[in-house]
């Protein structure tokens, strides 16, 4: 398919010029017939349309067409709607069909009732392996689903199954049976290869209409903000999607799948010039993964980053530069065992620049287990390097807070979080936000608005200040004074384990 979609590529790649052309090419033509009959004129046998355009630009947007074309007819087939349904819970009404709020909610919550809510989106056919077909879709679509229906472009329809999904990175993958060797499988591209301004084309079933193709241009890549998951690398394109579009493929002008269609950024649900898809490339071995183990495995270093604002970095020393908080670190994981101390601020991962968190999240989530990785990092106003260890990601070990150290996020006291905490000119430290339960912070029975004045007896007035005095390689338990509105107190020791 790529060889036959190469071929009308070279005229088509001037199709914008010919718009052009095309727009001071066209002439008025008036109706033949008398003043009060009119009729349609039909193509004549020369080829002439209804407006004089050279054959020339003819040729260019023809071209443009053919490819257009070639990818419908070529992909589609390996597009498919997805038809699920989700079985889930609500309080059950002990009144029958008499609405709750006539007599008001009942009190008792246990008395849960099942029920099923229907859903629609799209998927692209990624894979087969015998007789079974993969999809690749959305978490958001299939994820949950209790049951599910793939109908193909030629209207057949096959009972799925969900192989595995993943919240983190809003993809699922579903099968499918048949003995039809003759169902096309799309190709996946190289996301990483996509630049603005590339042409793209979204297919898919928006709003139920199935096999439906839209076109536009890359508007912009590396895009976050969704909130769906936390591994974001969106592909923004101005092609128009709907709801049901979600799960379909984004494709490059070769045909090739690049992204899967994910959100819509609309205050409508419709689509404003933006729209949101995760890059495939990192979906490879994700793919492989799900079909070997039914879930993916991501590396895992144990730090939690954390964006900081601009009038923050000074106090930090960190002015002017690109890079990821370490706000906190966990206890005996990887990042502390390798050097990462809470108060870092990563600005390299093997050699190659850090600019966000969301890049430094999805770079170390593809890290191989075992691997070693050496960051580069801002610690008191020094730079110095680390070498760190990767491990394979486990829930019960990312999620335990109880290792989570310090368990908060400081500030500075700028004018505008002591106006907020009503702090006291003449105090000095940092203010105390985002306390987390479990974690030595709340053990300590530190509380947001709380101010630390000193750690283990050392004053501190600045951010780069705090983080220095609670070294871990230089100090065996952590304790705190702490000012509130009721006054100074000295917390009690957090040991070490």
């Amino acid at each position: 398919m790529k060889k036959n979609l190469k071929y009308i590529i070279g005229c088509a790649a001037v199709a914008v010029l010919a718009f052009v052309v095309v727009s001071f090419s066209c002439t008025g033509k008036k109706d033949r017939g008398s003043a009060n009959t009119a009729f349609a004129q039909t193509r004549s046998s020369s080829g002439t349309g209804a407006v004089n355009v050279s054959q020339s630009s003819l040729n260019i947007i023809e071209a443009m067409q053919d490819v257009n074309r070639a990818i419908s007819r070529d992909v589609l087939p390996s597009v498919v709607e997805l038809d699920v349904v989700e079985t889930k819970k609500r309080a059950k009404n002990p009144f029958g069909d008499i609405p709750f709020f006539f007599f008001g909610t009942p009190r008792n919550d246990n008395n849960q009732e099942e029920y099923k809510e229907a859903g629609l989106g799209s998927g692209v056919i990624i894979r087969r392996n015998g007789n079974t077909f993969y999809v690749l879709t959305n978490n958001h679509v299939a994820g949950s689903a209790t049951e599910i229906s793939v109908k193909l472009n030629d209207g057949r329809k096959f009972d799925g199954k969900l192989v595995g999904s993943d919240s983190r990175m809003d993809i699922a993958l579903v099968s499918f049976e048949t003995s039809d060797k003759e169902i096309p499988l799309a190709v996946l591209g190289d996301s990483d290869s996509v630049q603005p301004g590339d042409i793209c084309y979204a297919m898919g079933a928006p709003l139920g209409y199935s096999q439906s193709v839209t076109w536009g241009i890359v508007s912009a890549t590396g895009r976050s903000g969704d909130g769906i998951g936390n591994i974001n690398d969106f592909i923004q394109t101005d092609a128009a999607i709907n709801q049901g579009n979600s799960g379909g493929p984004l494709l490059n002008i070769y045909g090739e799948v690049i992204g899967i269609n994910t959100w819509i950024a609309s205050g409508t649900g419709g689509s404003v010039d933006l729209g949101g898809r995760r890059l495939i490339k990192k979906k490879k071995r994700a793919i492989d993964e799900f079909i070997a183990d039914r879930k993916i495995t991501y590396g895992w270093i144990g730090v939690s980053l954390t964006d900081v604002k601009d009038e923050y970095k000074k106090s930090l020393g960190i002015e002017d530069v690109e890079g990821a908080f370490a706000s906190q670190v966990f206890i005996g994981s990887p990042a502390q065992k390798g050097g990462i101390q809470a108060g870092d601020y990563i600005i390299e991962l093997n050699g190659n620049k850090v600019k966000s968190v969301d890049q430094l999240v999805r770079d170390v989530a593809v890290l191989k287990a075992g691997e070693k990785s050496k960051f580069k990092l801002i610690r008191g106003g020094k730079t110095i390097e680390v070498t760190v260890t990767v491990e394979k990601r486990k829930e019960d070990i990312s999620s335990d807070d109880s290792k989570l150290w310090p368990g908060f996020v400081a500030l500075p006291l700028t004018d505008e979080v002591r106006k907020q905490l009503k702090v006291d000119d003449d105090v000095k430290g940092v203010a105390i936000t985002n306390v987390m339960p479990k974690t030595p912070a709340a053990a300590l029975r530190l509380q947001n608005g709380d101010v630390i004045t000193a750690v283990n007896g050392t004053k501190v007035t600045t951010l780069s200040e705090f983080y220095n005095a609670m070294d871990l390689t230089k100090n065996k338990s952590i304790q705190f004074d702490v000012w509130n509105e009721a006054g100074t107190i000295t917390t009690g020791s957090w040991k070490i384990k």
